[in-house]
């Protein structure tokens, strides 16, 4: 098997009952010097070949120096997909990610929306798009997640930002039936996605590799109290890990207030937090037990390297018997090889 001996580093970091402690490392070089197309319909053929592309550059960058890093095959998109499916008009910026604009504006119209059948929606064109990079690939390269939000993150983009939290507090039933509708697009699929690809997958947020499993963003909790978690978001989360053997969660919100809830998630495979150094610190002893954890220090809400910390310090900052993914981000390749040379005596 290819990336044989990387695969089983992962499969043992998903072990609940670990021995000692587990550390992989994800080396981040600056990305290829092919510019990414914009994500429109029209450029369906740039994003093939963009995807193309960037595999390439992954396996270059496998073969220059070692990390826990798996090539894989990587369908671009942004958040926009699902909302867009359900009718959302989709702004596509030249130099950034696109994004949708609500289209329900008072929560007494969600009844009237309808849920798309899946063959209806432009979510066939990313089928389209895996197709081709697995013909190019091979059946066995590993493919990339589309971008995968949580139903009531994706209800919170179709429907007006203001209109979505005062229907929360006076119309609840409401947010909870968007809320449905979506997750049932969205199961069909990511039914028809794993019918096709299979389960084995890297995730969308981090890039992390997973087997079996949902991957999603949940960063409205942010917003919510943890009674509001609990009456909107808990149920979805529970039954889409339920339906597909585990979730593994991005967090980009300040969501501190929620760390016991998403200790409480149903088979909980993997946590990606972006936070404070001190706060991050202190997840590391808290999900211990609980999940593999990857995050990313920020401050000031600026991703900062944790090439600034040496392999003594994270070793004494995580707890026994943790399963953590260290991001490192590398200057070039020269540093992307300093920084694999070192950290890899520490794996």
């Amino acid at each position: 098997m290819l990336y044989e001996t990387t695969i089983n580093r992962w499969k043992q970091l998903y072990d609940p009952n670990p021995e000692e402690k587990i550390v992989l490392y994800l080396i981040n070089p600056p990305g290829p010097d092919q510019k990414m197309p914009v994500l429109n319909a029209a450029n369906k053929q740039e994003r093939i070949d963009y995807a193309k592309h960037l595999y390439e550059w992954q396996i270059k960058n496998v073969e220059s120096f070692e990390d826990d890093s798996l090539p894989h095959l990587y369908p671009v998109t942004g958040t926009e997909i699902f909302a867009e499916a359900f009718g959302c008009r989709v702004l596509y910026p030249e130099d950034n990610m696109p994004f949708a604009l609500p289209m329900i504006f008072d929560s007494s119209d969600i009844s009237k929306l309808k849920i798309p059948a899946l063959e209806d929606t432009p979510l066939m064109m990313l089928f389209d798009i895996a197709d081709e990079l697995k013909k190019f690939a091979g059946n066995d390269a590993l493919l990339r997640l589309p971008d995968i939000q949580c139903p009531m993150d994706i209800s919170a983009l179709i429907c007006e930002k203001r209109a979505f939290f005062l229907a929360m507090a006076e119309d609840p039933q409401a947010v909870i039936d968007l809320s449905f509708k979506v997750r049932e697009l969205l199961i069909a699929f990511l039914n028809e996605w794993f019918q096709r690809y299979g389960t084995t997958y890297i995730a969308h947020f981090p890039n992390y590799y997973m087997e079996s499993g949902i991957t999603m963003s949940v960063d409205e909790i942010g917003c919510v109290s943890p009674l509001m978690f609990n009456e909107f978001f808990a149920d979805e989360i529970n039954d889409l890990s339920r339906l597909y053997g585990g979730v593994g969660i991005h967090c980009c919100a300040e969501a501190k207030n929620q760390w016991e809830n998403l200790r409480q998630v149903r088979d909980l495979k993997l946590l990606n937090l972006h936070r404070e150094r001190e706060q991050i610190f202190k997840a590391y002893d808290y999900f211990k037990g609980t999940c593999v954890q990857m995050h990313y220090l920020s401050e000031k809400h600026t991703i900062t390297a944790w090439r600034n910390i040496t392999p003594e310090d994270i070793d004494n900052i995580l707890p026994q018997k943790c399963r953590v993914v260290i991001p490192l981000s590398a200057q070039n390749d020269d540093d992307a090889k300093e920084i694999a040379a070192l950290f890899g005596k520490y794996r």
